[in-house]
């Protein structure tokens, strides 16, 4: 009861700029989400919010895809109630990040994300709390966004999101969904649209750009005129993000089960160049054209059928090419095959990593199925069985048969190398070729005492 007092006392003395703004309201019977729809997880998180006297709705891409028909992955909650106050209410909660602060619920298996209602990115408060909105929001000098702590109203906080289409209230109490921005509209036209002015919004946070591609790909909405016109000409703003961010944006990007038609899209876009640099050259050869879209295609196929994706195998094929090519031109200068490989294997992480933060961990499996490659040529003796020992043969065995498969190398390759490794001990020793390298020679060892039984013969002449 005295939360609830403090709260409508300093409401009324602090109103925020569009708290009167009324949204649309679309019940139940016509949006047609149902309460059993919603993960109990999130409905538990609202009703406690709720019992305390705040405000909560789940918000975002959760409820644009209940209104797709699709299942959403993970549920976000908005409510006026602070960070803070969150916290104390769930005992199974944490504050996380600095750019924008936010609570993780724990609930079972499940996280929930509650974020505060945000208010306006710039411009002072109308009662006069100009310095404290200053110190929560701090941009640099492209205008990108680098600390962003002002709370605002449901209203703002509606405007303050990426697309209207991610900009939906859903009220599980009464099975409301509340609508500030025309979000219910854009949905139902296939209309992907930025909320605000785009160039603005695209400054804020170029992240944004690259957003816009996936959804437009992954919802296969078009993306609103306005929206995409200024993209063209910011693309370098991403030069300012943090690789870090960047890479995990990509990562969306890439298993979100539609990565052809997001790849597409960004290179539509002129995206790319900020993040995969070497994407054009690789495209341009009909082998390595062919080589990615075969990769991508399986990707797209492994998430769809709920199998595990690798990001380093991924990353390792759409930088396969180029690395072929360095390799080659190594060779051609009179580099010896193996060497040539590895030196082309740094070449291109180390231009790759300058735009995208690839984690050492992926860099170095991508080295391990690219340096595996040359091995699988060695059919004979030994070698054969010390790679099908090898902890990354199934990985380099899945990118060998991409190869076969995208027309690189002979098939005939990939079958035999499917054979062996399921074949008995004694398919296996029928199936090795002929050793047909030069056989080393040993060096023949002197006698240990090869000087010294010399040493005793002119002694023994002398007596």
């Amino acid at each position: 009861m005295i939360r609830k007092l403090i709260r409508k006392v300093f409401s009324k003395a602090r109103p925020k700029a569009g708290q009167n703004a009324q949204p649309k309201i679309i019940p139940e019977k016509k949006h047609g989400v149902r309460r059993n729809q919603i993960s109990s997880c999130a409905i538990k998180v609202t009703a406690e919010l709720q019992h305390a006297g705040y405000a909560a709705f789940v918000v975002g891409g959760a409820v644009r895809d209940l209104l797709l028909g699709k299942t959403p992955k993970d549920y976000d909650v908005a409510t006026d109630a602070t960070p803070e106050q969150v916290h104390h209410l769930f005992r199974r909660s944490r504050i996380i990040g600095r750019r924008f602060r936010l609570v993780h619920v724990m609930c079972g298996p499940e996280t929930i994300e509650v974020s505060t209602f945000r208010g306006p990115a710039a411009g002072a408060a109308a009662d006069g709390e100009t310095d404290f909105r200053k110190a929560r929001h701090a941009t640099n000098e492209s205008g990108r966004i680098l600390r962003d702590n002002v709370f605002g109203s449901q209203f703002e906080d509606a405007l303050r999101r990426d697309f209207t289409v991610n900009a939906l209230f859903y009220d599980p109490s009464s099975g409301e969904i509340w609508d500030y921005i025309d979000g219910y509209q854009d949905i139902r036209d296939g209309v992907l649209r930025v909320i605000g002015d785009p160039r603005t919004r695209y400054q804020e946070d170029p992240v944004r750009m690259l957003r816009a591609a996936r959804f437009a790909a992954k919802l296969e909405f078009h993306l609103d005129p306005a929206s995409r016109a200024p993209i063209s000409q910011l693309g370098h703003l991403l030069e300012d993000v943090p690789p870090s961010r960047l890479f995990d944006e990509i990562l969306k990007l890439l298993f979100s089960g539609h990565a052809q038609r997001s790849l597409k899209q960004l290179r539509a876009e002129g995206l790319h160049h900020g993040v995969l640099p070497l994407l054009d050259v690789i495209l341009e050869q009909p082998m390595g054209e062919r080589f990615v879209t075969m990769a991508l295609h399986q990707t797209d196929l492994r998430i769809k059928e709920d199998k595990p994706v690798s990001p380093a195998f991924l990353f390792a094929a759409l930088l396969w090419h180029e690395v072929l090519a360095i390799s080659q031109k190594l060779e051609a200068a009179g580099e010896r095959a193996i060497p040539a490989l590895y030196q082309a294997m740094e070449q291109v992480i180390q231009t790759q990593v300058e735009m995208l933060a690839i984690p050492r961990r992926y860099t170095t499996n991508m080295k391990e199925i690219w340096g595996l490659q040359p091995r699988f040529a060695q059919r004979s003796g030994k070698r054969a069985f010390a790679l099908l020992a090898h902890p990354r043969f199934r990985a380099g065995y899945d990118f060998l048969l991409l190869r076969c498969e995208s027309g690189e190398l002979e098939m005939e390759l990939g079958n035999w190398w499917e054979t062996f490794q399921h074949g008995s001990d004694v398919q296996r020793a029928e199936m090795l070729q002929p050793d047909t390298g030069p056989k080393k020679r040993r060096r023949r060892r002197k006698p240990k005492n090869a000087t010294g039984s010399a040493d005793t013969t002119d002694l023994a002449a002398e007596d």
